[in-house]
């Protein structure tokens, strides 16, 4: 079994075997440009390693032989002090994962290469500086040491020294004590002795925490190195990156083995992060920073202020120059805007990296339209470079322009857009804040993997340090949150958890918001106001309609809704609630007198009491949607929940009985201790009366199970006056636009059907009254009669179902309840979460439709429906219809439409034309 590649053997297609950092510096490689020479350990053998918890057999002996290729192309040996090789040891998962496993720098290296190396290169700074990092990288990646044990006493109130803010780990906890005993603020202004004592400090550190001296064997720390990085797979960060990001656990990581090169040799040395555009806007031009006399890590770690990219132009000139025409060539190679990491060794230019950047929303849109005209790709693969959950952080409003504002400090803006929260100051208190739906905003002075948890739950970023390539940056616009970093003003306190900005304190809890589009950092709530798309946006859109089979409807419940929808480009209304208009508050006291009334007339004049209101409704939606059409569900949730609740008025009727109790009744009210009556005594007992009466109407509806009890259509059967006055509505708001020369097209929708029975009863009764209306009306309208699909046995006999309907409607939410016996309140806060964090479930099945359980009912539903009724409608109305992995199942499954909030509309139709472009390709790889 061949475990180990040299970077020549590879190429770009190997991403499944090689981690796209591996496939990447072998493609770089093979067209000649400056890598250095190394060698990639397939996933492959992470997952091997993985299943029996060792190397797999032939790993190890293969990796050696790459290794003395390596000494033989650089003319080093590897432990030699004499000319020592050192190498890298990296991680490279098939999708990028930026900061979420680990890297070791500078392996190889011990006492007496250190010394060699200060002989060899006349530079004994350099030498001690290469091996103090190693061994903070080894300690902490490798065994673990020092991983945010001070902030955890900070947080608990038990610092050893009240004095000092804390620091992340002992490694720099014994930096900072020695850059303070040398008088300095900058690691990169530390003596040669300075760095000396701190090898020694880091030695200790080492030993303090493993009661064991430093590995000195350069063989034995690249075999612990790659065990590090393969077990890195499997970190909390990793994990939770993943499930964030739909990557799947079983890929495993590629290690990525090179030759070291050195930019902390000097002013003539450096290195960088770049892109070949901006991943913030878009803008066609190199972006990134870049640090002279520093390794990789202390750009993208954001403890060191950078300088721009096009800085480097002015230092060095001819490396420039040749940055940028590497550059343009891997990004007309790959097609697509790169992600670059490079290395200057004394004057010499090195290419480490080369990945698909990660983009904001904006820039992603943008650059694939822009790339589009000029050539490099077709408008379809536009269309699949743009993710829809992305575009959704686009569609979010904004901060207002004209509102007032306090300004209180300014960083660099990372990622665009508004957050607004309460300040946290650590991950965990992020997470658990965030998962109990409370707002907030992560503060850090610079973020690093660990952080990625509450990244996750957080609306948005703030660092004070860093810059556009640092950890806190890359990870936000990958996530689409709003981000500012590098905010040099903002003093973060991590033990008294607060920060102080612009003479203001912010506490931990206080509200305050950051605009990751200025880099601005305002003081408390700041208005938001609607996003506006843009052209390029609505071009991409545009594409995306040529290409998309499934159409994209809108959930709209008033009229304001439906002209968002159809600004968003909505074909239609596929699901208006009409008991949310019942809970308007001139309506809601009729509606409780309805129900509360017994059956016969009464009932019947109250119920068509509410007509006018209905139809001015409908009235509304229809011309909003004119020439559209509208689906209508009917009645469904139980009638006591427009009444008040049971526990509430139990309270309420107590308190009345207590008060009536505190002394004899009389004629004008309860008397008190001393014999006067009290006033208001009469009403008081006459509100009791009224309240028990009450108490005891709400009682009788009460149900055991409301959401399998009397609802739907079970209701509208049992209590027909209800559905009969909406259908009336319906038809009369319909004629009343036909009137005007509108061209109105409702649908009717009859909720939890179950039986054939049902739905024939349902629709005989309001068929009738339908034809009623407009033989009154002497005017005709275009409607239709159809069911949602929200009860497995409706999905079982839908073809009995579909010889009595026009159309289907899914109904996932209630019917993803009903397959897996889930109440959704009740399992998204006892257990849901559980059963996701520990893989009883891949994904949440009222986010993402259950392709196994609740798809198979739904294919079955489609198949037996459209064989009974060729050509029967279907779509889908849960909230499924904006994820777009659900998206893609429903064009799989043929349906017509997909209905989702208007917001997410844009996300629906490019999600549709991504699922009809993939399968496009799928058949002509198929037929090739």
């Amino acid at each position: 079994m061949k475990w180990v590649y040299l970077f020549e053997e590879g190429n770009k297609d190997m991403r499944d075997l090689l981690g796209g950092k591996g496939a990447g510096v072998a493609e770089m490689t093979r067209a000649g440009l400056p890598v250095p020479p190394g060698f990639t350990i397939t996933t492959a053998c992470c997952n091997a390693y993985y299943r029996d918890d060792a190397f797999p057999e032939g790993m190890w002996e293969q990796a050696l032989a790459a290794l003395a290729e390596i000494e033989a192309r650089t003319g080093k040996r590897f432990g030699d002090p004499a000319n020592p090789l050192l190498v890298s040891v990296r991680s490279g998962a098939k999708f990028s994962m930026p900061g979420m496993m680990d890297t070791i720098l500078n392996l190889g290296i011990n006492a007496e290469v250190a010394a060699g190396l200060a002989r060899l290169t006349g530079d004994e700074r350099f030498a001690l500086d290469a091996h103090r990092r190693f061994i903070q990288m080894f300690g902490r990646t490798a065994k673990g040491i020092g991983t945010r044990q001070a902030e955890t006493a900070a947080a608990t109130g038990a610092m050893a020294d009240e004095g000092a803010a804390p620091d992340e780990n002992p490694f720099e906890s014994a930096l900072d004590a020695r850059k303070r005993a040398a008088g300095v603020e900058n690691d990169a202004d530390l003596t040669v002795e300075d760095l000396a004592k701190l090898v020694e400090d880091y030695r200790q550190v080492y030993r303090d925490a493993l009661g064991e001296d430093f590995p000195e064997d350069p063989r034995a720390q690249l075999e612990e190195a790659i065990r590090a990085v393969f077990r890195s797979w499997m970190n909390p960060r990793a994990i939770a990156y993943r499930k964030s990001e739909r990557i799947p656990d079983d890929l495993g990581t590629a290690v990525n083995v090179q030759s070291m090169v050195f930019g902390n040799m000097g002013q003539d040395s450096g290195t960088g992060v770049a892109f070949t555009r901006d991943p913030i806007t878009g803008e066609r031009k190199l972006y990134g920073d870049y640090l002279l006399g520093a390794q990789g890590e202390d750009v993208v770690a954001g403890i060191r202020r950078t300088e721009r990219i096009d800085a480097l132009e002015r230092d060095m000139p001819r490396v420039y120059a040749q940055f940028e025409e590497i550059a343009a060539r891997l990004e007309k190679h790959y097609r697509d805007v790169q992600d670059l990491e490079f290395t200057i060794e004394r004057g010499k230019l090195w290419m480490l990296q080369t990945r698909a950047a990660k983009r904001t929303a904006e820039a992603a849109i943008n650059i694939a339209v822009d790339m589009v005209g000029e050539g490099l790709i077709e408008a379809s693969e536009a269309v699949l470079r743009v993710e829809p959950r992305q575009v959704e952080t686009l569609l979010h409003r904004r901060l207002d322009p004209d509102a007032e504002v306090v300004e209180i400090g300014r960083g660099v803006p990372a990622s665009p857009g508004a957050a607004t929260g309460a300040a946290v100051f650590d991950a965990d208190t992020a997470e658990v804040r965030g998962r109990a739906g409370e707002a907030v905003i992560l503060v850090r002075v610079a973020t690093d993997p660990d952080d990625v948890h509450g990244m996750i739950a957080a609306q948005g970023v703030l660092t004070s340090s860093g810059g556009t390539a640092s950890h806190a940056a890359l990870v936000a616009r990958m996530m689409g949150k709003p981000c500012v970093v590098g905010a040099d003003e903002v003093e973060v306190d991590l033990r008294l958890r607060h920060f102080t900005a612009g003479g203001v304190t912010v506490s931990e809890g206080e509200v305050f918001t950051i605009d990751g589009t200025t880099g601005r950092i305002l003081r408390g709530a700041v208005p938001t106001i609607e996003p506006e798309p843009s052209e390029r946006f609505l071009k991409l859109l545009g594409w995306a309609d040529a290409a998309r089979r499934l159409r994209v409807w809108a959930n709209a419940d008033y009229p304001r809704d439906a002209l968002k929808a159809r600004e968003n480009g909505a074909e239609g209304i596929g699901l208006c609630r009409t008991e949310h208009m019942f809970m308007e508050q001139e309506r809601l006291p009729i509606v409780q007198e309805m129900i509360l009334a017994p059956e016969g007339d009464e009932r019947r004049r109250l119920t068509f009491e509410l007509l006018p209101f209905q139809r001015s409704d409908f009235e509304g939606i229809l011309e909003a949607m004119d020439g559209l059409p509208v689906v209508i569900r009917l009645i469904d949730p139980p009638l006591h929940e427009f009444l008040p609740s049971y526990e509430e008025t139990l309270v309420e009727v107590t308190r009345l009985e207590a008060g009536l109790a505190a002394g004899e009744a009389t004629s004008s009210g309860p008397a008190r201790p001393g014999g006067e009556a009290i006033p208001g005594g009469a009403d008081l007992a006459a509100q009791l009366a009224a309240k028990r009466e009450l108490l005891a109407a709400i009682g009788g509806m009460r149900e055991a199970n409301p959401m399998l009890g009397l609802r739907g259509c079970r209701l509208g059967i049992t209590r027909p006056e209800i559905t009969e006055m909406q259908v009336t509505a319906i038809v009369e708001a319909a004629i009343a636009i036909k009137r005007r020369g509108g061209d109105p097209h409702p649908e009717i929708m009859v909720p939890l059907v179950g039986t054939v029975a049902e739905i024939r009863v349902v629709r005989t009764q309001l068929e009738a009254v339908a034809r009623q209306v407009m033989e009154r009306a002497g005017v005709e309208v275009d409607y239709k009669f159809g069911t949602m699909i929200e009860v497995p046995r409706g999905a079982l006999v839908a073809g009995e179902i579909a010889e009595h309907t026009e159309f289907f409607s899914f109904g996932t939410n209630d019917l993803t309840q009903t397959v897996f016996g889930y109440s959704r309140d009740d399992a998204e806060g006892k257990f849901l979460v559980h059963y996701l964090e520990s893989g009883i479930l891949p994904d949440n099945p009222f986010q993402t439709i259950d392709r196994e359980g609740v798809g198979r009912l739904m294919r079955m539903a489609v198949e037996e429906g459209r064989k009974a009724r060729p050509g029967l409608k279907i779509g889908i109305c849960g909230e499924h219809g904006g994820d777009p992995r659900s998206v893609e199942f429903c064009h799989q499954l043929g349906l017509d439409y997909v209905s989702c909030s208007p917001f997410r509309i844009p996300v629906a139709r490019l999600a549709a034309a991504q699922a009809a472009i993939q399968e496009a390709a799928a058949s002509a790889e198929r037929d090739r």
